[in-house]
This record gives C-alpha cells, sequence and structure tokens, in this order.
C-alpha cells in the first residue's frame, strides 16, 4: 500500500440508530413478551434486516438483555438511587414508590414493569434469559432490604423488625403494581396502593 491508497474502513458502516432501534424492540418485547416476540417482528419495528440484527446485537437473546440494561438504566436507576440517598426511611419509601406509580403507568411506554411482564413465561431454551430475569427482581428485594437494614440501625425501625420479610412485602407489592398498571390501573390508583403499603412500615 502506497501513502497515496486510501484505507479501507474495516466493516459496514451501521445504517440505523442504534438507541432508537433498542427502544422499538422494548417495545416489542414489552407489548409482546420475550418469547412471543419474533426475530420478524423485531426487525420490522426496528428497521432493519436479520442479518443486521446478528450482526448488531448477536441474538435474540442478547438483543433482550441490552434492552433490559436500557430500560432499567432509563427508568428505574434514579428511583433506587433516591431511595438509597433520601436518609428519611418513610419519604424514601414514599419517594420510591410514587415514582414507581409514575414509571409503570406511564404513556410514553407500555404499562407495567419490563422486567415482570415479558418473561413471566419462559421455555427451558431460554433459561439463560430467565435466570437473569430472575436475578433482576431479586435484586429488588436486595434494594429493599438494605435500605430497611439501615432504618432499623438508626432506630427508625424497630430492634427485630423482620427485615426480609417487610422487604418481601415491598417486592411483592412492586410486582403487584406492575400487573395492576398493565390491567389498565391509573397513576392515581397506583399511588393509593402505595400509600396504603406505607402503613406497614412498624413504629418505633
Amino acid at each position: 500500500m502506497t501513502a497515496s491508497t486510501p484505507q479501507r474502513r474495516k466493516g459496514r458502516p451501521r445504517t440505523f440508530d442504534r438507541e432508537q432501534a433498542l427502544h422499538r424492540a422494548l417495545e416489542v418485547f414489552w407489548k409482546r413478551g420475550y418469547e412471543p416476540a419474533t426475530t420478524a417482528e423485531l426487525c420490522a419495528a426496528m428497521g432493519i434486516n436479520p442479518p443486521s440484527l446478528y450482526a448488531a446485537f448477536g441474538n435474540k437473546a442478547s438483543l433482550f438483555m441490552e434492552v433490559v440494561e436500557r430500560y432499567e438504566i432509563t427508568y428505574w436507576a434514579a428511583p433506587w438511587q433516591e431511595l438509597d440517598n433520601e436518609p428519611d426511611l418513610r419519604k424514601a419509601m414514599e419517594c420510591f414508590l410514587l415514582d414507581a406509580a409514575a414509571v409503570l403507568s406511564s404513556s410514553d411506554v407500555p404499562c407495567g414493569c419490563m422486567v415482570v411482564m415479558a418473561t413471566t413465561n419462559i421455555s427451558p431454551e431460554a433459561q439463560n434469559v430467565h435466570d437473569a430475569m430472575k436475578a433482576l427482581r431479586e435484586g429488588s428485594r436486595t434494594n429493599f432490604r438494605r435500605r430497611l437494614t439501615r432504618a432499623v440501625e438508626a432506630g427508625e425501625l424497630p430492634v427485630g423488625t423482620d427485615v426480609q420479610a417487610l422487604a418481601s412485602v415491598f417486592t411483592t407489592l412492586l410486582q403487584g403494581m406492575s400487573v395492576q398498571a398493565r390491567d389498565g390501573a391509573t397513576q392515581d390508583e397506583l399511588e393509593r396502593t402505595a400509600r396504603a403499603a406505607l402503613t406497614m412500615l412498624p413504629r418505633t
């Protein structure tokens, strides 16, 4: 190659917006669920062909994992961070649950939590997807348990509070709110449910 010979670019340039494609794939997975969503449906929504999907994302499972990661960062990173940062337990829990009500009932995206709703039925062939979503759901329980444990240590909850059981209660509440949102519950209805649940926090 001489000095005047232009270098050839490696690979073909992408002809689609990756972020936009991920958002469109998110809508398909959210509405249809992981397994019912077909490669053809995903490609049609994303505006690409199957070879481009495989080249950019690997396979359907890899695409789904990246979509979920985007969903978690976009919609849930801030509420979980606020739960951790707010020093007053009751205010922290109220803010988180009201934020959750807003996310789950948002008109900008299909209703209900994707981690709960998109993977309710998974075949053995997609066990890796099932395990990843189970780990994310368990992460919610861990976040609640950690915050409640801090509240016991700070004297906001009575000594001896069963934080494991209480964390499970609020995890179940969050998942139940997801189902309610999918069934058409409004933000106001979800907020009323959230506020009622806050009365379960024991007083010192």
